[in-house]
């Protein structure tokens, strides 16, 4: 726990379940909608507009780099007191540019919009996380963390059922971003109601010291950073596979459902395992996991290749990213906010190089495979650099 919260008294929020709910539906809102819809709407948007794979990959890493400049300007300290203000400006921003998304067809103003729409997703993840956690730290209820960033895994889920129905009616891709931006809204509406006011502190809002950078806390930061490059290849182009492949739109659309339905109890049903194995080896093994799923996506034929892929994909890209998070936090001090955002920017350094890489290697060798394969290897790496630098005992949480 950090150093922060241990003095708390633990009745700082008798709320704490409205807390986690509210948490739960902005990462829905900022990250399965405002990061992932990308994902499922991408095949219609590549035939309809004439996109190849390196111009998709282009528009992704546009979202990724926006993620890290905000992630970069989060760390600095600046929105100490005003988290929740930042928070849902940030969610009405990712509302907006969603309904944005579905009124242009040019390539450059869809990679600005998905800019900006990074942008408000990091905000908003850093600055509701900072608020949710807090506040389950103080109530000393392990469960707020696992339903907040589980809201990320029922944002893709609902989406990807709103997908499959849009499917149906003929609606047309322009059409899934203009319902997933009324969505959007409704989410807001549910966190201005439940968000807590501020962040639980055990004393007035002030700056965090700077961050001292030992071995494993650089380590894990790598290793968070090439994590980002490995799981985003198959997070942007899991569809666009199951479509390469032959597969119908409804497929497409299941695919992802699968992924949301995996990916929503994740931090949940791993927690046992952080318990026995500690944080880090669990990062590793999250990895190894997730590696295979992606190499599976494109070695084994359809149907069982990208449903086996969507499955370990789900099952694991949001524990490693919490628990990824959570070791960072132990080993950062008093500084547990500015190691949350550096680390999130390396995060999004990896995500905004790997759709780049992935898109060309597509275009150049007419297939998925190789980057997928490349973006296992990558998976692989980052465990086994967690492992090298950031030994824990079992237990440690």
């Amino acid at each position: 726990m950090s150093q922060q919260f241990r003095s708390l008294a633990p009745s700082a929020d008798p709320n704490v379940v409205r807390t986690a709910l509210a948490g739960a539906v902005a990462m829905a809102v900022a990250m399965g909608l405002g990061r992932f819809f990308y994902t499922p709407v991408l095949p219609a948007m590549m035939a309809d507009l004439g996109l190849g794979p390196a111009e998709a990959g282009w528009i992704a890493s546009a979202n990724y780099v926006g993620y890290l400049l905000g992630a970069i300007l989060a760390a600095y300290g600046w929105a100490e007191g005003i988290e929740r203000k930042v928070a849902l400006a940030s969610l009405v921003a990712t509302a907006a540019l969603l309904l944005a998304m579905g009124l242009s067809s040019d390539v450059a103003v869809l990679a600005a919009i998905r800019f900006l729409a990074g942008l408000a997703s990091a905000f908003a993840m850093i600055f509701t996380t900072a608020i949710v956690l807090s506040h389950g730290l103080v109530s000393g209820k392990s469960w707020v963390q696992a339903t907040h960033f589980g809201g990320v895994g029922a944002g893709i889920a609902i989406s990807a059922i709103m997908f499959g129905l849009l499917v149906l009616a003929d609606g047309g891709w322009r059409m899934a971003w203009i319902a997933a931006a009324a969505l959007a809204f409704a989410g807001l509406a549910v966190v201005m109601r439940h968000l807590p006011q501020d962040v639980a502190r055990s004393g007035p809002a002030k700056k965090e010291p700077p961050l001292v950078w030992t071995g494993p806390l650089l380590g894990l930061t790598v290793a968070y950073g090439i994590f980002g490059f490995g799981y985003i290849v198959t997070a942007t182009f899991l569809v666009a596979i199951v479509r390469d492949g032959g597969g119908s739109s409804l497929f497409e659309a299941g695919v992802w459902l699968v992924t949301g339905l995996a990916a929503a109890p994740s931090v949940a049903y791993w927690l046992p395992a952080v318990r026995r194995l500690g944080l880090v080896n669990v990062f590793a093994l999250g990895c190894l996991v997730e590696a295979l799923g992606v190499a599976a996506s494109v070695l084994v034929p359809l149907p069982a290749g990208p449903v086996i892929g969507g499955l370990l994909l789900g099952a694991t890209f949001i524990m490693v990213t919490a628990f990824g998070l959570q070791a960072g936090r132990q080993l950062a001090g008093d500084s547990p906010r500015r190691a949350l955002a550096l680390m999130t920017a390396a995060f999004g350094t990896g995500q905004i190089i790997g759709p780049v890489v992935a898109g060309y290697l597509a275009d150049w060798t007419g297939t998925y495979t190789w980057a997928s394969l490349a973006a296992a290897a990558a998976l692989l790496a980052s465990g086994a650099i967690a492992l090298a630098f950031c030994r824990t005992r079992p237990g440690a949480t």
